[in-house]
């Protein structure tokens, strides 16, 4: 999909020769439709003009990061003085384009210098897909422990050993099929993303053929929100309850991948978070851009829906230098607003830095106490503030009056870093604290020896295509059978690694 081009794979590595004689079937047949649509689809040379072939300065192509079932390339970028514990941020390109071309254009490594945290940017190519596009519609590519999905799965975890990435804070984002891509690894990967921006991209699980690939393009299935969600939770591990927080950004005369998308993108994730389709609020932002929020139980925004008024397919970039603008323009980077900004804000990427306000950052924060599912908290009083912003791990997680909040609904056994900051009368964030940890109760790892095949039978593991992966974090573990054996240690509920150089449990 994406960008007017035929989403096919071309690939000789990974299909049978049935299909490749299927998949020029329905080529030849989607030619003709386009050529009878002349004048409605634009499949012209000069749509297929892609950005700079060759790195970027500053970015760094990595090998060695896994199995690599989807034949993807990676690439990274990190500023000098990253700090341990950063968020990391997948970005994926859309069809006829590339890494660099998105590193180059889509102004992220702007905001990965300014709020301090690494990027990754997997690059297909024209062996997997005839233009370059992830194969968001091939279920053997975009569903959990599979192909180009996997691949992605397998450089977050490299980039988390290299740079020291912070797991609970690490999100996704893709422009066209880079952004149905993410829709279907938000889905996927539940457990390994906490955020994704869903760039003029499909719903999730929208389609798992060439042909549905272009209904969904055009005239997306008008499902009910609990349909769609139904759809993310099949493709998530069996008991997720905790979901990633999705932005959706639209253009309203986008003829590629039609507006009606964005409707059918907030009513699955609407769906999954169980929070209905009444916007919490509406804000208008610069480029002719409306904001729709959908917050959660706790006030918190789950959902938020950017549609640019006017803006074609592509992705909304504002070249300048000012605080709120980012990117440069090109083929399908748009001159309307920062996409990436905004996204950033809201996954709480600027949390971890200074404030716009002028009020000092509160002293003495103090975990008072902690059960499996809540954190207590204290901080000293800050002069003239009129309420404080807590965040959890970087992100904003509510506001509190006094110098007290509780934080709910957490993970069992699991470790968070918290900050707070004053908030002036005016609304202006200060100065943010120092972090401090806090752990909640109730879960202690466990540690489990057996073979691939007695840890997949016991739900520790799971098995595709003949091999064995751990529950949680999808670490290889060899051939599924009764011959090759390890040792797993559950360290979260669910989660499994493999330790069978030692294991502390």
């Amino acid at each position: 999909m994406g960008q007017s081009h035929p989403p096919y794979r071309r690939t000789t590595d990974r299909r049978t020769a049935d299909r490749r004689a299927q998949g020029r079937r329905l080529i030849t047949g989607i030619r003709r439709w386009v050529t009878a649509a002349a004048g409605t689809l634009a499949l012209t040379g000069g749509l297929i003009a892609v950005g700079p072939q060759a790195s970027a300065a500053g970015l760094t192509q990595v090998t060695g990061f896994g199995t690599n079932p989807g034949n993807l390339s990676m690439y990274t970028y990190a500023p000098d003085t990253l700090a341990s514990g950063a968020p990391l941020v997948v970005a994926l390109h859309g069809c006829t384009q590339n890494a660099s071309d998105y590193y180059a254009h889509s102004g992220w490594p702007k905001f990965a210098d300014r709020y301090g945290f690494a990027l990754v940017l997997p690059q297909t190519s024209s062996a997997n897909n005839a233009n370059s596009c992830f194969n968001w519609f091939e279920p053997g590519d975009s569903s959990r422990g599979q192909g180009e999905a996997l691949s992605i799965r397998e450089m977050v975890d490299k980039a988390v050993s290299q740079y020291g990435s912070d797991t609970r804070r690490v999100f996704i984002t893709g422009l066209s099929a880079g952004g149905g891509m993410t829709a279907n690894l938000l889905a996927a990967y539940p457990d390994v993303f906490a955020g994704g921006a869903i760039d003029s991209g499909l719903p999730a699980q929208c389609a798992t053929t060439v042909s549905a690939a272009y209904t969904c393009m055009y005239s997306p299935p008008d499902r009910t929100p609990a349909q769609w969600g139904d759809l993310v939770r099949s493709a998530a591990p069996a008991g997720t309850v905790s979901w990633p927080r999705v932005a959706i950004w639209q253009g309203s005369a986008d003829t590629t991948v039609r507006p009606a998308n964005a409707t059918e993108l907030r009513d699955q994730w609407t769906g999954v978070w169980g929070i209905g389709q009444t916007p919490s609020r509406t804000e208008n932002l610069s480029g002719d851009t409306t904001l729709t929020v959908y917050d959660d139980a706790s006030g918190r925004p789950a959902v938020e829906v950017y549609s640019v008024s006017g803006m074609a397919h592509g992705l909304a970039v504002d070249p300048g230098s000012g605080a709120e603008q980012c990117g440069a323009t090109g083929t399908y980077y748009l001159d309307t607003v920062c996409s990436s900004y905004h996204t950033a804000r809201f996954w709480g990427l600027d949390g971890a830095g200074q404030g716009t306000g002028a009020l000092p950052a509160p002293t003495g924060l103090t975990v008072t106490g902690t059960t499996d599912t809540t954190v207590a908290l204290r901080w000293n009083a800050v002069p003239d503030a009129a309420s404080y912003t807590l965040y959890r791990d970087g992100t904003k997680v509510g506001t509190s009056t006094s110098t007290a909040y509780t934080d709910t609904a957490l993970a069992t056994g699991t470790t968070y870093r918290y900050t707070v900051a004053a908030v002036d009368t005016e609304g202006a964030v200060g100065a943010v604290s120092s972090a401090v940890p806090a752990t909640t109760t109730g879960f202690a790892p466990t540690c489990h020896t057996g073979s691939n095949y007695e840890h997949t039978v016991a739900g520790r593991a799971h098995q595709s295509g003949g091999r064995t992966y751990a529950n949680g974090s999808d670490e290889p573990m060899g051939l599924w059978n009764t011959y090759t054996g390890h040792t797993l240690e559950q360290t979260a509920p669910g989660y499994y690694v493999v330790a069978d150089s030692g294991c502390p449990a």
